[in-house]
């Protein structure tokens, strides 16, 4: 893979990977109001708002 030539590469990406699962499964209080297909989108809305 190009893209995870080294360690910190592919650890940015594994961390990711697992926050956004977290999200979709509603573990963080971000976007729990929204229906569970728009979670996701809810929660980057809120992230953005925080930032």
């Amino acid at each position: 893979m190009r893209g995870l030539r080294t360690d910190r590469t592919a650890q940015t990406i594994v961390a990711g990977h697992a926050f956004m699962q977290n999200v979709r499964r509603g573990h963080f209080e971000l976007g729990l109001d929204a229906p569970r297909g728009l979670r996701v989108a809810a929660a980057f809305t809120e992230l953005a708002a925080a930032i």
